[in-house]
């Protein structure tokens, strides 16, 4: 065990792992996802929400910290908590609708839908709709720009004005990297074609007909009551308030939408489905300030698993840690269901 630690250490030291991700990663296995929740708060987390839904059981709900510790109020599983790039999935699926019903083409380009931005993104006449889906486009990352979260941009056109005029990152289809201008784009699309706001035409064919009344497109939909409070790593202040265009659910809403995504039911027939799976994936994570965000399911105990934290850092050890504990509750889950008692 000593050379086991010794080498860990190394390891450690080589890539700049910080000790703490160490020894989440190796203290020994607890019995219960209760137990595991309990134990992630004594690694720098303020709260965290556990939400499993296992086929054929009742779903189960685990919190541990804080949901606001300036007034040491606990951590609720019913409270609402900013999804972040989650709602990526939601976008995906709202194009995939409307590519079965005519509505758009997944190979129309971006100039054939915004000729106005013919020399202001680079390449607009080659970027498909399916490369902005599958981040495949080259368009720049609107929040990659220097200093973004320390004064981001309230308006989707002042986001966009961030990349317009910039090079490309690479050929489109060439490459793959991930850029939130390639969903607020999306997102616009979804406005022109249907004439109403995305997150409306999201509330008409996906959270309505799963009865998913504990989803909403922004803070400003919201009591912030409801909302679990979000803290940025060295940053004393709640950051809950901050409007960054993040939708918002319960883990029990978003646990019943990835289920719905997974076992089809979100989808009006079968060729809406293939359009969905040629285009984009059925999990997702989000990271923004204050507020991280797993959403999974995991075929083989026929599970979803939802975890919120709400402390962040961007140096990628808390990223890292917060991954770290929600594979610790999947493998008690997968004993559970191999060794029941």
């Amino acid at each position: 065990m000593f050379r086991i630690l010794l080498i860990i250490a190394s390891i450690s030291s080589l890539y700049f792992v910080p000790w703490i991700v160490i020894k989440a990663w190796i203290m020994p296995l607890p019995d219960t996802v209760q137990e595991q929740v309990d134990d992630a708060i004594g690694y720098g987390f303020d709260g965290m929400i556990v939400y499993v839904n296992q086929n054929g059981e009742k779903p189960a709900y685990y919190a541990a910290g804080y949901k606001n510790r300036e007034n040491k109020i606990p951590a609720d599983p019913q409270s609402l908590f900013k999804i972040a790039s989650v709602s990526k999935l939601y976008t995906a699926v709202a194009i995939a609708k409307l590519a079965n019903n005519g509505s758009l083409a997944l190979d129309n380009t971006l100039a054939d839908y915004f000729p106005e931005l013919v020399g202001r993104v680079e390449n607009a006449d080659k970027i498909t709709v399916r490369m902005m889906v599958q981040h495949r486009s080259g368009i720049p990352n609107y929040t990659d720009t220097k200093n973004y979260w320390v004064h981001p941009k309230k308006s989707e056109n002042e986001q966009l004005a961030l990349v317009l005029d910039q090079p490309a990152d690479f050929e489109p289809g060439k490459n793959y990297k991930y850029s939130n201008t390639n969903y607020l784009l999306l997102s616009k699309l979804i406005e022109k074609v249907t004439g109403e706001n995305q997150f409306q035409y999201i509330q008409e064919v996906i959270l309505d007909p799963l009865d998913l009344k504990n989803t909403y497109g922004s803070i400003e939909d919201v009591n912030l009551d409801d909302v679990m409070s979000g803290y940025y790593v060295g940053y004393e202040y709640d950051l809950k308030a901050d409007n960054n265009d993040a939708m918002l659910a319960t883990a029990e809403d978003l646990g019943k939408f990835i289920r719905a995504l997974n076992d089809g039911s979100v989808f009006k027939n079968k060729r809406e489905q293939e359009i969905y799976s040629s285009i984009y994936e059925y999990e997702h994570t989000g990271l923004i300030p204050g507020y991280q965000t797993i959403a999974k399911y995991h075929k083989d105990i026929d599970t979803i698993v939802i975890q919120f934290t709400n402390t962040t850092n961007f140096d990628g050890y808390n990223w890292n840690l917060s991954e770290i504990f929600y594979s610790r509750i999947v493998k008690i889950l997968r004993k559970k269901v191999k060794h029941p008692k």
